[in-house]
């Protein structure tokens, strides 16, 4: 398997007018969670893909099951709870920005532990990738986490992680301590600016980048939406051109990001060539609404990057080396 991902799945309802969720009146139904996001992503990215996690035997569990198995995403280590409720989230929005709200207290994710981790599986895997969602959402799902990302560094599996730091779930000061350790322990951090900021107290993205790096991932990618990324390897900061887009709903960017990235780099990219193509496919994700329907797949993520400067994205690009 080229890439496994642990980590929570939710059901989506996204509003289908620009209102408030007290004065939306329709809904259409999607798939999120960070983790799950990111491993479709992977898989329609052209990695074979497997994912670990805890869903109810109720009809969103369903839901969720039916999606991963359409999109070949290997479902052997997927735990159905009896009497589970499957979590959920709603999409609200108006014309400036998107509101989430959240139904996954006592979900069957939130009771992923150690025990729900497949050694095997990890062993057999060339990437694992995890989050901070996963790691807040219960302390059994972090230790969870955790104990899978020691077990894929003693089985020599790069170990993928994003920090997707959300306020509402946990704490500063703890969500800080976590994370840095998990920086630590990973190959490959994949943070955004926003929440970089908020991590590091710093405020340029050259710092920013600076203080993932000093933790001792390989390779540190700052997503940086609009402005593109900053990517770290051997020394050398590179900078990822965005893929002009007219975003309508940025939710899963930064997701098909991380699948994509990780998909290509198991499969031979350079870390840049890597980048650049998950550039195109965290841009192409926000022309659609929701989570998952708009990540893109292979073919048009390739021929967006053949017409970005006809396609210079595959030649290298703008290095610096750190000193």
């Amino acid at each position: 398997m080229h890439v496994l991902a642990l980590g929570e799945p939710l059901l989506e309802f996204s509003s289908v007018q620009d209102r408030p969720l007290d004065a939306a009146e329709q809904f259409s139904v999607g798939f999120g969670g960070d983790t799950s996001n990111a491993i479709v992503a992977a898989s329609r990215s052209g990695a074979s893909a497997g994912y670990i996690t805890r869903i109810g035997d109720d009809g969103f569990g369903g839901a969720l099951l039916r999606l991963w198995e359409r999109e070949g995403v290997d479902t052997t280590h997927v735990v159905r709870e009896r009497g589970g409720r499957t979590g959920i989230y709603f999409i609200s929005r108006d014309s400036r920005s998107s509101s989430f709200t959240y139904y996954r207290a006592g979900s069957p994710s939130s009771r992923l532990s150690p025990q729900d981790v497949p050694l095997s599986a990890i062993e057999a895997a060339a990437a694992l990738h995890v989050s901070g969602i996963t790691q807040a959402i219960s302390t059994s799902a972090c230790d969870a986490a955790f104990h899978a990302m020691h077990a894929a560094r003693e089985r020599s599996t790069l170990v993928s992680y994003d920090p997707n730091y959300r306020p509402t779930l946990w704490p500063l000061e703890r969500a800080r301590a976590v994370i840095t350790r998990s920086v630590q322990l990973c190959d490959v951090a994949l943070p955004n600016i926003e929440e970089g900021r908020l991590l590091s107290e710093r405020t340029t993205p050259n710092d920013i980048l600076r203080w993932f790096v000093a933790l001792g991932p390989r390779i540190v990618v700052l997503k940086m939406g609009e402005q593109g990324a900053l990517l770290w390897h051997k020394d050398q900061i590179s900078e990822i051109a965005p893929h002009p887009v007219v975003p309508v709903d940025s939710t899963g960017a930064g997701d098909a990001f991380d699948g994509a990235f990780l998909a290509r780099l198991v499969d031979g990219d350079s870390p840049v060539e890597a980048a650049r193509y998950a550039a195109i496919a965290g841009a192409l994700t926000t022309q659609g609404h929701g989570a998952v329907n708009p990540i893109p797949r292979r073919d048009a993520i390739l021929a967006a990057l053949h017409e970005d400067d006809g396609g210079r994205q595959l030649a290298g690009g703008d290095s610096v080396v750190i000193s």
